[in-house]
């Protein structure tokens, strides 16, 4: 059985141009989200690298940050010098001027620890070189050591700190002198640094213009990046929802071919049936046997049982045997067909 030459009369045909339509709309989805995905990649692809860059900038930027802090730090050691210097030598000018005037009043902690220091220095060499002094003396002379010696102790910690210079308060004029010089020296120490700091500052203030830049240019791709994504992820689900679609109307155009198919089964077993004839029949033929049985004996031949009779009055009779072999049973005829 042929089909339908005329295409309107096929089965299905609305659904299968359908599901073309519908197959071809999912390539096209798939197309432009895999354009997405790529451009995706892409985009994930310069933020990586940007960040990678961003990230070496960053290493460097923290060793030149800590390279200018330690030239803050050294500038404010140098000036905290610079001025306990010259706390120094403003303390041993107001000594020399109070002791002119004899006052003691407002001593400073570096005047008195160099001033105990002489003071210790001498009560020392004064107890080792004289001899003689009365034991009541001595214990005198070595309390005031031990207090001074305590005294010396408690002072240190804090001209330490600052960093004094020591001088010979005998000689005051010089020890003023010598802490000028010194106040100049630590003066132009910390101006040199400060402009090495500038300098360093300048170096700085770019490597942050940059860091600033890279990091805008790495946010900037992650943004597109994610928006890319976003479009490829809002397309998938077109996609995952028409291949539901699709998938419907692939089973519909099965189970419509399947009963296409079942109806033109049906209806070439019908015309089989209608075209068979007798001889084609098995139900014919057992039909046919079973009347011939039912009737008589059939031999081959076609001779029927007068034949037989008035033949045997002119010839010899046949033997019991032969004629038992010339008898044909149609069932066992049957079988050997």
């Amino acid at each position: 059985m042929t089909e339908p030459s005329n295409p309107e009369e096929k089965p299905g045909e609305d659904l299968r141009t359908r599901l073309h339509a519908m197959e071809s709309k999912v390539r096209k989805l798939r197309d432009m989200r895999n354009m997405h995905n790529d451009e995706a990649k892409r985009l994930a692809d310069k933020r990586n690298t940007i960040q990678s860059q961003y990230k070496e900038h960053r290493e460097k930027l923290d060793v030149e940050l800590a390279s200018v802090r330690a030239l803050r730090a050294e500038i404010k050691a140098l000036k905290e010098k610079r001025n306990a210097i010259q706390s120094q030598i403003r303390d041993l000018i107001g000594a020399s001027k109070k002791q002119r005037e004899g006052t003691n009043d407002g001593k400073s902690a570096s005047h008195e620890y160099h001033k105990l220091i002489t003071e210790v220095s001498s009560l020392e060499n004064v107890f080792e070189t004289r001899g003689g002094m009365s034991p009541k003396k001595e214990k005198e002379t070595m309390e005031s050591i031990k207090r001074m010696r305590r005294r010396i102790q408690e002072l240190e910690p804090e001209v330490q700190k600052l960093e004094l210079v020591k001088v010979d308060l005998s000689d005051r004029d010089g020890a003023i002198k010598t802490l000028k010089l010194e106040a100049d020296a630590a003066h132009q120490s910390m101006l040199d640094v400060v402009k090495s700091a500038n300098e360093a500052s300048e170096e700085l203030d770019e490597l942050f213009s940059h860091r600033d830049f890279l990091k805008s240019e790495g946010d900037r791709f992650h943004n597109e990046y994610v928006a890319a994504k976003e479009k490829a992820n809002e397309i998938h689900a077109k996609i995952v929802e028409m291949m539901d679609e699709v998938n419907e109307v692939r089973d519909k155009l099965k189970l419509a071919r399947e009963e296409r198919e079942s109806w033109m089964t049906d209806h070439n077993d019908s015309v089989t049936k209608e075209m068979k004839t007798g001889a084609d029949s098995d139900e014919v033929a057992d039909e046919l046997v079973n009347t011939l049985l039912n009737s008589g004996n059939l031999t081959f031949g076609g001779t029927m049982s007068s034949d037989r009779s008035g033949r045997g009055t002119s010839k010899r009779k046949t033997s019991g045997k032969k004629s038992q072999m010339r008898k044909v049973d149609m069932s066992a005829a049957r079988s050997r067909k």
